[in-house]
């Protein structure tokens, strides 16, 4: 295992001394004193302290043979690895401001973006309308690849660690734009080649967001072939799947079976039963992965932990209208006909698209969180029943004009799971957590629209609410899953755990007073109970507070070309 420089010149300079010189305990620069040491194994606690030298894990144990300049004292709190948001949207946010605030004061030190859409590869058409789309947060594109992305936010400075998938559907895009058609053999093999080469840039693997255009446009051997790409180089497929809801069962087998030709891992995101008929389908989902996984394929997922969605209201209309692109799509909306015929389609039940309008049972269970028009924004926060309400159209009509003037897809929330499901899910053994949603601050800009409150509480309510409160799986357990976990199915270098020579991504929080406290009324609070969190050594919250530390680092998947002898590529 190659350590980081800051340790390895301490244990040359120990190793070189005589046997019979005193050995002086090691100089460490940050010592986290008497607390409760959760390692990220899930193996029993016990009271200790770990040291940090330079951005280095030095030490973890009973008690530090040394001293330090700076001491945390942990005394009843716990301290555990960093926590890592296995789907992350702070894409923009970070950009934006590179506290990464929501999600850092959850003890989140890594974010993992890229469900289906990935910051690059991007050409220049793809350049204009990224630009062009944008919404409250403006900023430059000055970036080509993946790569190039995330090397231009470490650059500019942020908090947490970042890392991300390369999205299938960006690939798609690159190559055959936004409409409804299937690759030649030759666009297939430059896809292909996108793959690799975001792999070689470090990509996780590769994600999909299936239910969405133009990403649905896919069929079952594109997606492997993509898969079988980041496969080659170490990689995992991780997939927002082609159903949720009615046709549940089927996408879950279209994941194993992509796992299974590709011959890589894979992993579901936002584990979730949509819709109250679907509700009983979770017995059946943990029996398909549970028997792939005791046929050798590595099957994980990860959730967020409410019972409401988000995404926008292209989740509630067929995805044929949507082909060519949003100005496309908005386009189609405005004529008489293709209008009726939407309208008669999202009133039926769906046929080889996701309804999630029809799936949350109500337009009252429709929530509105973002408008891009100025003019709409005092829209946000009221139902879709509300808004159909005050223009005397109906839930169908009023969702087609809002897409029409808002110019977007429009933030939206449905509410389409069970708590019950909830709670059971977050105590299976293969699952992972993640916010899918941005890390904003309370403040500025970000409070122009709202967020899922998960964006704010994700991590917190886990630790609080269900395993505190519901006690329904113990902390030891929430912590790995939380960290050890993801980073064993990542494949990181050096991540995930409290132990020596790994990097210095430690928290410190107090169990007995986590909690989250942003609402669906209310989103933009920040969670409370994190004391300290150290991100590669450097302390971005103390006592509470955000230092405004900015010590956050790009990580690379296997197929890093960076890594001593090269990358996993074959």
């Amino acid at each position: 295992m190659k350590l980081p420089m800051s340790l390895a010149v301490i244990l040359l300079a120990t190793l070189s001394l005589p046997a019979a010189a005193a050995r002086p305990a090691p100089p460490y620069s940050v010592i986290i004193r008497g607390g409760t040491i959760y390692d990220g194994s899930g193996g029993a606690p016990y009271i200790g302290d770990v040291a940090l030298i330079g951005d280095t894990i030095a030490y973890v144990g009973p008690r530090a043979p040394g001293r330090a300049p700076r001491t945390v004292d942990a005394a009843g709190k716990a301290v555990s690895p960093g926590f890592i948001n296995m789907l992350s949207w702070a894409n923009e946010d970070l950009i934006q401001d590179g506290r990464g605030m929501a999600d850092v004061m959850q003890g989140v030190t890594l974010e993992v973006m890229g469900e289906g859409d990935s910051m690059g590869p991007l050409n220049p058409k793809m350049k204009r309308l990224a630009k062009k789309r944008q919404g409250d947060i403006k900023y430059p594109i000055v970036w080509t690849s993946l790569g190039d992305y995330l090397a231009y936010l470490q650059k500019k400075g942020v908090s947490p660690n970042i890392a991300s998938f390369v999205g299938a559907t960006t690939a798609r895009r690159f190559v055959l734009g936004e409409k409804d058609v299937q690759p030649t053999p030759a666009q297939l093999a430059q896809m292909r080649g996108l793959v690799r080469a975001a792999m070689k840039e470090g990509a996780m693997g590769v994600g999909s967001s299936l239910i969405y255009a133009p990403a649905n446009y896919a069929r079952t051997p594109e997606l492997t072939a993509l898969v079988t790409e980041a496969g080659k180089c170490g990689g995992m497929y991780i997939s927002h799947m082609r159903s949720e809801g009615n046709e549940l069962l089927p996408a879950v087998d279209e994941l194993i079976a992509i796992s299974r030709e590709s011959g890589a891992p894979a992993e579901i995101y936002h584990f979730k039963q949509a819709g109250e008929s679907n509700w009983d389908k979770l017995d059946p989902v943990i029996a398909r992965v549970e028997a792939a996984r005791a046929a050798g394929q590595r099957i994980t997922a990860d959730m967020y932990t409410y019972t409401a969605g988000a995404t926008g209201l292209d989740a509630a209309m067929p995805l044929w209208v949507q082909s060519g692109g949003l100005e496309q799509w908005i386009a189609n909306l405005k004529n008489p006909a293709i209008r009726a015929k939407v309208i008669a389609e999202m009133r039926a039940e769906p046929k080889g698209w996701e309804n999630l309008m029809r799936l949350a049972g109500d337009p009252a269970r429709v929530l509105f969180l973002g408008f891009k028009n100025p003019k709409l924004k005092p829209l946000t926060g009221k139902t879709l029943a509300e808004v159909a309400k005050m223009r005397g159209t109906s839930p169908e009509d009023t969702a087609i004009d809002l897409v029409i003037e808002d110019g977007s897809r429009v933030g939206t929330a449905y509410f389409l799971m069970n708590e019950d499901n909830v709670k059971r899910e977050t105590a299976l053994p293969w699952m992972s957590f993640g916010s899918d949603e941005g890390a904003p601050a309370p403040e500025g800009v970000f409070l122009k629209s709202n967020n899922h409150p998960r964006a704010y509480g994700n991590v917190a309510r886990l630790l609080g609410h269900y395993v505190r409160d519901e006690k329904t799986t113990t902390l030891a357990d929430a912590v790995h899953r939380l960290s050890q976990l993801p980073a064993t199915n990542l494949e990181l270098r050096q991540r995930g755990s409290l132990k020596p020579g790994y990097y210095g991504d430690v928290v410190v929080f107090d169990p007995a007073t986590i909690a989250d406290h942003s609402t669906y009324d209310k989103p933009h609070q920040l969670a409370t109970g994190v004391s300290d969190v150290f991100v590669n050594g450097r302390q971005v919250v103390s006592g509470g507070r955000h230092t405004g530390a900015r010590p956050g680092r790009v990580v690379r998947g296997p197929g890093w070309t960076g890594w001593p002898g090269g990358g996993a590529c074959h």
